[in-house]
């Protein structure tokens, strides 16, 4: 009996846990698309566009406590180098005006937890 509950209880964090990841993706793009940004042109979820993925993004700088301020600082400024392999050298685009500081902080935070 125990056995079976710990199972249901396994298959349940599962399904929350798969749940989660899809509503933080719905929660992402919602976010770009509130704030009118471009991100979507060139970024998707789970393929590269013109830009690597989110999920990919998410995937490299997993653990990495700097990652939010840098990635924040490269949608603001732009920039080249750091995804040659996936762009074929094309660079990211700068953001100075739109979206906002904020909005483009709670972006790149819903990015990293994909």
């Amino acid at each position: 009996m125990k056995i079976y509950i710990a199972g249901i209880t396994v298959a349940a964090l599962v399904t929350i846990s798969c749940v989660a990841k899809a509503d933080t993706a719905s929660d992402t793009i919602a976010l770009v698309k509130s704030s009118n940004a471009d991100c979507l042109q060139c970024h998707q979820i789970d393929k590269k566009i013109v830009g690597p993925a989110w999920k990919d993004v998410s995937a490299k700088y997993k653990g990495d406590q700097t990652a939010q301020a840098a990635l924040v600082d490269k949608v603001i400024k732009g920039g080249k180098g750091h995804w040659d392999s996936v762009t074929g050298g094309y660079p990211m685009t700068p953001h100075p005006l739109k979206p906002s500081k904020e909005e483009i902080e709670k972006i790149v935070a819903s990015i990293l937890q994909l």
